[in-house]
């Protein structure tokens, strides 16, 4: 696993991670949980076609986990009052 597949969900991982740490602002945040969602699914495919399933199965959680935050940031009705 060194290819370019896992650099680009790599490094889309640590720019995910910063833009939510950073708290740069709801707006961005809620693209960092996007971002972190695309990236799990790379992670996924990336899992199965190496047959490491506890990489697999471990983004499947982690895509369901900040597909919620994106729900939170982007949808949910009691935040989305203060846009």
């Amino acid at each position: 696993m060194n290819g370019p597949l896992e650099w680009i969900a790599s490094i889309g991982t640590v720019i995910a991670a910063s833009m939510i740490a950073f708290d740069l602002g709801r707006r961005a945040t809620a693209w960092g949980f996007i971002l972190f969602c695309a990236v799990s699914c790379l992670w996924i495919y990336i899992g199965l076609s190496e047959d490491a399933m506890p990489l697999a199965a471990m983004n499947g959680l982690l895509f369901l986990i900040n597909a919620w935050g994106v729900y939170q940031y982007w949808f949910h009705p009691k935040n989305r009052a203060g846009d």
